[in-house]
């Protein structure tokens, strides 16, 4: 059951989205400590809504829609700032670092998470990901141990990907690209947010 809920964890954590793109941008961008931090805020999101899909945030939603859309719009409106920030970064002449590389270490760590948290429809998603998988009447401490499932699959593969891309080969690869890298990025996340704030 658990290893179910770890393979179709990872299928969604592989998929590109805000939180590959931040963790992708941190590491090309900064070093491999900051990349680390962001994947320990993305697990930290991952396991608020863990717990709030276990605890049927699916039946508050549907009790409070305001609710729900309170916060899709609250989290369409932090990806548009990101990637309004990311742009600014891409336009600038000469811009010695990234404000991930100025920010303290808790600050990296709180804009993972707030990037894994942005996006309300995680909390269906992961309440469907439950309903799938575990009994109808789950223990609590099943169902912990699937949000530490989740957590720990989030850790290892956002990691996975910091330290990939803070090797000295693709360092010096991604050097002399940080213009095309916060375009790009700064794009994606002005996508995102506007896809979040249009869904239905």
């Amino acid at each position: 059951m658990l290893i179910t809920i770890a393979l179709l964890w990872f299928a969604a954590a592989v998929a590109p989205g805000p939180n590959l793109l931040v963790t992708m941008r941190a590491a090309l961008l900064t070093d491999r400590p900051t990349g680390l931090r962001i994947a320990l805020g993305i697990a930290c999101g991952a396991g608020v809504w863990g717990l709030a899909g276990f605890f049927g945030i699916q039946a508050l939603f549907g009790a409070a829609p305001w609710l729900y859309l309170a916060l899709k719009l609250g989290g369409s409106v932090w990806l548009v700032v990101i990637g309004v920030r990311y742009l600014l970064n891409s336009v600038r002449a000469a811009a010695p670092v990234t404000e991930v590389r100025r920010a303290p270490g808790g600050s990296t760590v709180l804009l993972g998470f707030v990037t894994s948290i942005a996006n309300p429809q995680t909390a269906l998603s992961t309440a469907s990901l439950f309903a799938a998988t575990l009994p109808p009447q789950p223990s609590l401490s099943l169902g912990l141990e699937a949000v530490a499932v989740m957590m720990g699959v989030a850790i290892a593969w956002y990691s996975l990907v910091a330290c990939v891309l803070t090797t000295r080969r693709a360092a010096a690869g991604f050097a002399r690209s940080r213009r095309w890298i916060d375009c790009i990025a700064g794009l994606a996340f002005l996508g995102f947010g506007t896809r979040l704030a249009l869904q239905r």
